[in-house]
């Protein structure tokens, strides 16, 4: 028996989040089916992140034990004629047989996209949020240096969370302007992108602190109040949770000495 690590990117549109739920069409029920059909053995998949309804991903991972003789690397070329255009496993690799996707991570990077302009283009429309007035990138970028290091985020996760411990660590916390929406010079908007590195995040926690760094943008909030939402810990004080569909998980990084190839 052998330990394979899979990197999954998907269109979380269609899908009730990552994890398996009783009468819902999920990302880890569909991948389980066609690892189930491909290896004609039952696979129970560990999953890094349970990412939620709507949310998309570029790097997920997840890992199972098989006794298929098929080389490694070789089920991603396999599983993909099995699944949906919508899902994609990027690569498959032998790992330790005690690697685990969650436990052995050592920073995940998400983004969160905001569109800016008078009507939501259908280019975008599934993978950002939308608005009409502008944001101030600038107070925004201001704002985001509160939360890098480490603190309690109790503010920032919504109610229902499993965790007692809602102490993370951001290293990483940026706002820019990606891009011009429009190169005619039309008022076409722009593309805004918060970028947040950090160990690991509580439920909900990057769409809250992309909610509360909107209501920044959007002079609703001053830059110099997020530190007292911080240590407030309580979910009121913090910024609505941003829609779903703007978020997307980008990576999650490992140390060699677990993820490498046997």
């Amino acid at each position: 028996m052998g330990r394979v690590k899979l990197t999954v990117a998907y269109d979380g549109t269609a899908y009730s989040g990552w994890q398996i739920q009783p009468n819902a069409v999920t990302v880890e029920g569909v991948l389980t089916d066609a690892l189930s059909r491909l290896l004609q053995e039952p696979v129970a998949l560990l999953g890094a992140s349970r990412t939620d309804a709507g949310v998309h991903a570029l790097g997920n991972v997840a890992a199972f034990d098989t006794e298929h003789p098929i080389p490694p690397e070789k089920i991603a070329y396999a599983v993909n004629a099995y699944l949906p255009d919508d899902i994609r496993v990027m690569r498959s690799e032998a790992v330790a047989p005690d690697f685990h996707p969650r436990f052995d991570c050592y920073e995940k990077c998400y983004e969160y996209r905001i569109t800016i302009g008078a009507f939501a283009s259908p280019l975008t429309r599934l993978y950002a949020h939308h608005q009409r007035r502008p944001l101030d990138v600038a107070a925004m970028e201001q704002a985001a240096q509160a939360f890098v290091g480490t603190h309690d985020f109790s503010s920032f996760c919504s109610a229902g969370a499993q965790v007692q411990d809602k102490v993370r660590t951001i290293s990483s916390l940026h706002v820019q302007e990606l891009e011009r929406l429009a190169e005619d010079g039309e008022d076409g908007g722009s593309l805004v992108a918060i970028r947040v590195v950090g160990n690991g995040f509580l439920y909900n926690m990057v769409r809250i602190l992309a909610g509360t760094l909107m209501q920044v943008g959007n002079h609703e909030r001053r830059p110099e109040e997020m530190s007292a939402v911080l240590e407030a810990k309580d979910r009121r004080k913090a910024g609505p949770t941003a829609p779903a569909k703007g978020l997307r998980l980008c990576y999650i990084r490992y140390g060699e000495e677990k993820s490498h190839n046997k």
